[in-house]
């Protein structure tokens, strides 16, 4: 916003302003102090445009009508005027254009309730909602819905209801009347031969009346079983029994809301017996941009179809999705799936009765099962859910060197065979970790697949994941290796990494007094750590004229793991912490299972079927 001065006779009243095309307000209070002292307030403008350009010195008012009409006023009666101050909003701020003229005059004098509509029109039109409105005028929003229900009015009512010619509750009734109606109406009141209702008699005439007339029948007169009166000069006729009449006209609206589907809208809402249709809570939207249909029935079997709408909210959305389907086309990407605009059917409240109650029945008859509730658990770990986050382990080795040793290990090597062997049976990537490999449907597909195998597959299934997920370095691994038994000298042998990463003297003469002996490891006890390396790796090769020693497998790897010195191991420490934990543990005696469907995987390495 910018301050500046400007000649009034290059001023008119903005098409914003509320009192745009109305007669000239009476300013005969501000002339007289106009006239000696000029304008001091100022006013709210706009500048004014020709062919896109700006017109210089050219304003439209805003707010400050009066202010104008009365220095124009005296201008022509010849009084010099000064520039008037003025506040020139910012080009396309429309809404807050409305805004200040609104203000401006329920600060001074309360305007009539059609021109607070007209304004209140436009805010809604610029993106304001109705609780915005009401928050900026400090009304309740009720005051604000029922100003804009005027919006469902014919212009001539609402010209009659400015010109007070009709009452408030007679425009409130008329508010929900259908086009028809309002027509109708109107004909009424201006037949000096009649009276207009008015009051009840209007509530009556628009709601309560029990005469149907037949042209409001959506389905054949020649099909109707029930019977059917006219007037005395034949012009109208009406339906004797409105139950059968709404029996009749409820399918002839199903088969209309069928048939205006098929004609390509995204939706066709029926709205209650009697319920008016809000114009004003709606916008257009063309059909092919996911405008809806809605059909309002009146008390009297009425029925107007309002095609091509959507509620605000729903517009906008569509309007956000249709350009990022417009940036995405613009990139040459493929744009989106049409937006989604329909309502639910149930409110998030019922929505969550729903869910719960049938995930209280799932898992109570779950329970049932185990041998589903397996499959199920399986697939979520497979494929991951919102409440399931299970990640394969990252085997981080730290060194090229110590990556290259595992993944060269038997014990890999073994493991890579029966992973191959799941992933084909699940029709999985086998390159990849089968945990997180989500594929359609995710852990629901997975379920489907998993429902299908015997109990073997899906526990051979469950033990591929379980060995991908168990943390390397865990106390889970010392648990499980030491209840299993494993024999690491079946599955692993020394290799060049093992002893070039060895570092400590005195670790390295305990393992050469466990393979040597103790006078060949006190008699090497001061030599380098290098020297004592050559010395153990000479033992176990079986050269530099040393015994070759039987299979060996370092206290580190053993389960449980044990140090070869006082200072701390963290392998040695989780076996101890586990060690009570599985003290006087038994496995059940297995059941009798069905033979599994997979061909036993073909083991490369012969220590490891020796180790079997």
């Amino acid at each position: 916003m910018r301050l500046a001065f400007a000649d009034p006779r290059n001023m008119t009243i903005s098409p914003l302003n509320m009192h745009f095309g109305q007669p000239a307000p009476d300013v005969s209070d501000i002339r007289p102090s106009i006239a000696k002292r000029g304008v001091l307030v100022p006013m709210l403008v706009q500048e004014r445009f020709a062919d896109g350009a700006v017109m210089p010195g050219a304003f439209a008012v805003v707010a400050g009508a009066r202010r104008l009409t009365a220095a124009q006023a005296e201008i022509a009666a010849g009084v010099d005027i000064d520039p008037v101050p003025i506040c020139i909003l910012d080009p396309g701020d429309d809404a807050a254009a409305i805004e200040a003229s609104l203000i401006e005059n329920l600060h001074r004098l309360p305007p009539d309730e059609v021109s607070t509509w007209e304004a209140f029109a436009k805010l809604i039109k610029e993106g304001r909602t109705p609780q915005e409105i009401a928050a900026t005028f400090h009304m309740s929003e009720a005051v604000v819905n029922r100003t804009l229900a005027l919006g469902n009015l014919l212009p001539r009512l609402r010209k009659l209801y400015r010109r007070e010619a009709v009452n408030v509750a007679t425009i409130r009734l008329l508010t929900l009347a259908t086009k028809s109606q309002q027509k109708a109406w109107l004909a009424i009141h201006d037949d000096p031969d009649q009276v207009t209702p008015v009051g009840q008699g209007l509530k009556n005439w628009l709601f309560g009346g029990a005469a149907i007339p037949t042209k409001h029948a959506l389905f054949s007169l020649e099909d109707y079983p029930g019977a059917i009166i006219a007037d005395l000069f034949g012009e109208d006729s009406y339906f004797t029994d409105p139950g059968l009449f709404w029996t009749c006209q409820n399918a002839a609206l199903a088969a209309k809301r069928e048939a205006l589907l098929a004609e390509g809208w995204s939706a066709v809402e029926v709205l209650e017996t009697g319920r008016s249709f809000d114009s004003w809570k709606h916008e257009r939207v063309s059909k092919a941009k996911g405008g809806k249909v809605y059909l309002s029935v009146s008390q009297r079997g009425e029925v107007t179809a309002h095609e091509g709408f959507l509620t605000a909210r729903e517009a906008r959305r569509a309007q956000a999705v249709a350009a990022q389907m417009a940036k995405g086309t613009a990139r040459g990407e493929e744009g989106r799936a049409d937006p989604k605009t329909d309502r639910a059917e149930v409110t998030s409240s019922q929505q969550a009765y729903i869910d719960l109650h049938r995930h209280s029945a799932v898992r109570a008859v779950l329970t049932d099962h185990p041998g589903v509730a397996l499959r199920l658990l399986v697939a979520h770990a497979v494929a991951g859910t919102h409440l399931w986050r299970v990640e394969p382990d990252a085997r981080r080795a730290g060194s090229e060197a110590v990556a290259q040793s595992a993944q060269a290990s038997p014990a890999e090597a073994r493991f890579q065979v029966k992973h191959k062997a799941i992933c084909a049976l699940l029709g999985a990537d086998p390159e990849r970790a089968l945990v997180g490999q989500r594929r359609e449907g995710g852990a629901a597909g997975a379920f489907a697949k998993l429902l299908a195998l015997p109990d073997a597959d899906v526990l051979a299934v469950a033990a591929v994941v379980m060995g991908e997920t168990l943390a390397a370095g865990s106390v889970e691994v010392e648990t499980a290796g030491t209840f299993l038994k494993v024999d690491m000298g079946a599955v692993w042998t020394p290799d060049e990494a093992f002893f070039e990463l060895m570092r400590d003297r005195e670790a390295v003469n305990a393992m050469l007094r466990e393979v040597g002996g103790k006078k060949v490891a006190d008699g090497n006890l001061t030599e380098k750590v290098k020297t004592q390396k050559t010395i153990l790796r000479d033992f176990l090769d079986g050269t530099n004229d040393r015994p070759k020693a039987a299979r060996w497998t370092p206290k580190w790897l053993t389960f449980p793991a044990q140090a070869y010195t006082r200072r701390p191991f963290a392998t040695a420490q989780r076996s101890r912490a586990v060690a009570p934990l599985l003290r006087g543990v038994r496995l059940p005696s297995p059941a009798a299972t069905p033979p599994s469907t997979m061909a036993p995987a073909v083991d490369p390495n012969p220590a490891i079927l020796a180790a079997q």
